[in-house]
């Protein structure tokens, strides 16, 4: 059983080795249950927001929702844009309901529209059917599972080692299919927040604060699995900023660079959907969408009424003959005149057919690609709530405590340092990143290259410098205007930081 552990602990720690900037980034902030800022270059941030899209949906497999903030954006928009329709129950086989066949157009969009915003089930099977010994996440080893329905929520303070193991039901995101109201998405991506107007960015802080929004006819709660990611467009990290309350509240800031990493999820999307279309059997023009429809028959569920019956019977897609798929495209050659043709960037297997159907058919369509089942997500919930569970158990030596401490200090001190920027929320936050880094090493105790690390992602964000020379601490004590201003010329957040880490003495 040890062994067993020890492999699935080795295969969690590979698929961590493995992910990229922007999925640590987003792995911390899950873990953590908190917000962060991502800062690239303004040309990039529509890239950067459909990377972290895919991101969502690929490694997390939650529900994404993007925000695009301009200088009028209202409070009404901003809260309209985090809700995401619910995911709708799967369709009964072998209905021969007709409204939902002649619906079939309109819900075809929204059932393939995972990419953005269509949240998928919980990896938990239901109660009875689960054995706790079949997964080493449900405990830690050693310790004896806790009854399903009890927990204590654990605090998002910094204090870390003393807090208590979260239950899993907060980690849940599974669906329920019997709401049809809007709801918020498990991840929001909020781009050029920093150009929204005051107003917009304080409701922002208000959702993080409550965890819930008001709109005018009701008030939406987030879901329990929630991250509220701000994407700003500057020339460096530590010039991405947003209002200052909110910029605090900020959990920790990444500066992604598009040249030297690139978006990997967005070009192998490109790189598969080149591939598709070099296909000669998948590359059709404006004028041919027809043809791509009855091509791509053997995606599409043909259901055939039986002899004497209303019912309909016959699911193979090979069923299709070659002669009534000729037939077929002669009948929709002659009702093409006057039908707008679908978009000619979508994959032809993602465009409904605009095919009217007339009561004397015999065949009857349903417009839903039969896809395979999406793959399982790279982390999963249970994963998250393992890696969270270690991080309450994180040792941190007194060594490094002082060194934790220190660092803050020399921060504060820095002539060119202004007053707020290191906080004490950005103290609580330098503790419980370290600690939530540890387990990502495969370590249950903090290093000091740890905690240079975290300051690194703390207070990227944060620390203020100083609005002109003359504020500068030593001209208080009669420095040169002089040489203060060629000191502090070029010095940003990043330079700060790294004097720091080099003046503070590192325990060994």
């Amino acid at each position: 059983m040890a062994d067993a552990n020890a492999d699935r602990e080795q295969q969690l720690l590979q698929k961590i080795h493995n992910l990229s900037d922007l999925e640590l980034a987003a792995l911390l902030c899950l873990i953590a249950r908190e917000h962060c800022l991502i800062s690239t270059l303004p040309d990039s941030v529509d890239e950067l927001a459909d990377e972290l899209r895919l991101i969502a949906r690929k490694t997390f497999n939650l529900s994404a929702a993007i925000v695009s903030c301009h200088a009028h954006t209202t409070l009404d928009d901003f809260a309209t844009a985090l809700l995401i329709s619910p995911p709708s129950a799967p369709p009964l086989l072998g209905s021969n309901n007709n409204n939902n066949r002649n619906s079939n157009s309109s819900s075809y969009n929204t059932n393939n529209n995972n990419d953005k915003d269509t949240r998928s089930a919980s990896p938990y099977r239901p109660p009875g059917l689960h054995d706790p010994s079949a997964s080493h996440f449900l405990q830690l080893p050693g310790q004896t599972p806790a009854p399903a329905a009890s927990g204590t929520v654990r605090s998002n303070g910094g204090g870390g080692g003393g807090g208590s193991i979260p239950p899993m039901s907060l980690y849940s995101s599974r669906p329920s299919y019997s709401s049809t109201q809007p709801q918020i998405a498990n991840i929001i991506f909020a781009k050029n927040l920093d150009r929204a107007p005051k107003a917009v960015q304080i409701q922002a802080l208000e959702l993080l604060r409550t965890r819930r929004i008001f709109t005018r006819t009701s008030v939406q709660p987030a879901p329990k699995q929630f991250a509220f990611i701000a994407l700003v467009g500057a020339a460096s990290g530590g010039q991405g900023r947003v209002t200052r309350h909110l910029n605090d509240f900020f959990y920790i800031a990444h500066w992604h660079d598009p040249d030297e990493d690139g978006f990997p999820n967005l070009e192998e999307e490109e790189t598969e959907w080149a591939a598709t279309t070099s296909d000669g059997d998948h590359v059709y023009d404006d004028d041919d969408n027809d043809k791509a429809s009855i091509d791509s028959g053997s995606s599409v569920v043909k259901k055939t009424p039986a002899v004497g019956s209303g019912s309909f019977s016959g699911f193979s897609p090979s069923s299709l003959s070659s002669s009534s798929l000729q037939q077929q495209q002669k009948q929709k050659q002659k009702q093409k005149q006057g039908q707008q043709s679908q978009p000619s960037h979508l994959s032809p297997l993602l465009q409904p057919s605009s095919t009217t159907r007339s009561g004397q058919d015999d065949t009857y369509y349903y417009e839903e690609a039969i896809t395979a089942p999406p793959p399982p997500p790279l982390l999963t919930e249970i994963d998250i709530a393992h890696l969270a569970q270690l991080a309450q158990h994180v040792r941190v030596d007194v060594d490094v405590s002082r060194y934790r401490m220190n660092i803050i200090a020399f921060l504060r001190m820095h002539r060119a340092v202004d007053v707020g920027g290191v906080s004490p929320a950005a103290t609580k936050h330098f503790d419980q990143l370290m600690r939530s880094l540890a387990p990502l090493h495969g370590l249950d105790y903090v290093t000091p290259s740890l905690v240079a690390l975290a300051a690194k992602k703390i207070y990227l964000h944060r620390i203020i410098m100083v609005a002109a020379p003359e504020r500068e601490r030593s001209m208080q004590w009669g420095s040169e205007l002089a040489a203060v201003e060629a000191l502090l010329d070029g010095l940003g957040p990043e330079d700060v930081i790294d004097e720091v880490l080099g003046m503070v003495a590192v325990p060994y």
